[in-house]
């Protein structure tokens, strides 16, 4: 059911691991058609992400040490065509990008229910049809796939999830699927109640959901960020800040959900008290971090990763939405083809929340 649709679209394209330069908007794409099982999005917006910052550099590749904000601009080259992307394998280029994606499904392929045609989607970012359903395999949006930075996109039609909430708009609800599900899968992970937590990184797209969705679960929030950002912050829910270079106190949380790690990860492991645990996403001032390993049995201490997410994260977020239970923390706006330059605004950090792509606005 492909009929009546265009032969081209706009969308942005990545060429190859490096600088914005890999980043080409065309005008000529070809509009891809729904293989068996699968559907065919309209994309009304997305949003951007360190991951798709992350994957343009090669900052997953094991070869890069530093933090993300050193190659941000100019990429890390060097090495990272074998392992750049997020599953330790060479990515095929160009590639769509786009971890985010919010649209309405305007063609399905065989095997779906044509019934499914009109409904407003969201698409999960971290998938497992693609990666062979496997408990912990590493499939995501944009990345192993073409994503959401383009007017039509292929999902597998188990990956997208229906929203009936008429009170977000498309580019709200656009900064969800990534940011919030993140997040989401975080606190689920450690199992977060009506604790203390400390959450690094809180002015970010993550750090902002996390916010939101530890308070929902009754936390007490202590946000990381720098001050000129606090106020806002505490207007997201959290109950104190402190400035990432304040002194962290000793023994004093529940648990750490950190974004950040890099030179202060010791002292956010010391702010744990016995018993504790720490989660961490994501490590955008540097992945390699020194432990003493002391810290983590005599204080009886649980580490936790988070990437891969249980199938029911992102229609969890979507029940919070329906019920008014979260807000968007949408900082700015930018048209498709201003791409590079959301990106560049991106990674200046001068924002809180997140910065939405309007996929839909014909430039």
């Amino acid at each position: 059911m492909t009929k009546d649709l265009p032969e081209t679209m706009r969308g942005v394209v990545l060429t190859g691991h490096g600088g914005f330069d890999k980043l080409e908007y065309r005008t000529d794409l070809p509009v891809p058609r729904p293989g068996p099982g699968q559907i065919l999005i309209r994309v009304a917006a997305s949003s951007v992400n360190n991951t798709d910052v992350n994957t343009r550099i090669g900052w997953y590749s094991k070869s890069v040490r530093g933090d993300t904000g050193t190659g941000g601009a100019s990429g890390f080259t060097d090495n990272v065509d074998t392992d750049g992307g997020w599953a330790g394998v060479p990515l095929h280029f160009p590639r769509i990008q786009g971890a985010d994606c919010c649209g309405r499904i305007v063609a399905v392929g065989d095997g779906v229910d044509a019934a499914r045609i009109g409904e407003r989607v969201l698409v999960r970012t971290m998938q497992t049809t693609g990666a062979g359903g496997k408990d912990y395999g590493s499939w995501t949006y944009g990345s192993e796939c073409d994503g959401g930075f383009a007017e039509y996109a292929i999902a597998d039609a188990p990956e997208a999830e229906p929203v009936r909430s008429s009170d977000w708009t498309d580019l709200e609800l656009a900064t969800i699927p990534c940011a919030y599900t993140t997040a989401e899968g975080m606190l689920q992970r450690i199992g977060l109640g009506a604790q203390k937590v400390l959450i690094t990184g809180a002015a970010g797209g993550v750090g902002s959901a996390a916010i939101q969705l530890a308070k929902r679960r009754g936390a007490t929030v202590t946000a990381m960020t720098s001050p000129e950002k606090a106020e806002a912050i505490r207007a997201l829910g959290a109950d104190a800040t402190l400035g990432r270079d304040d002194d962290i106190p000793g023994q004093e949380f529940d648990a750490v959900v950190d974004l950040v790690a890099g030179p202060r990860w010791p002292d956010l492991l010391e702010s744990i008290r016995p018993g504790g645990r720490y989660v961490t996403s994501g490590a955008i001032a540097g992945p390699i971090v020194e432990l003493d390993v002391r810290t983590l049995y005599l204080r009886d201490l649980t580490l936790f990763g988070s990437t891969y997410q249980p199938r029911n994260i992102l229609p969890d977020i979507i029940g919070y939405i329906e019920r008014g239970e979260i807000k968007p923390a949408v900082a700015a706006t930018y048209p498709l083809e201003r791409l590079v330059d959301a990106q560049k605004a991106f990674l200046e950090k001068r924002f809180v929340g997140k910065i939405a792509i309007d996929v839909a606005a014909d430039g």
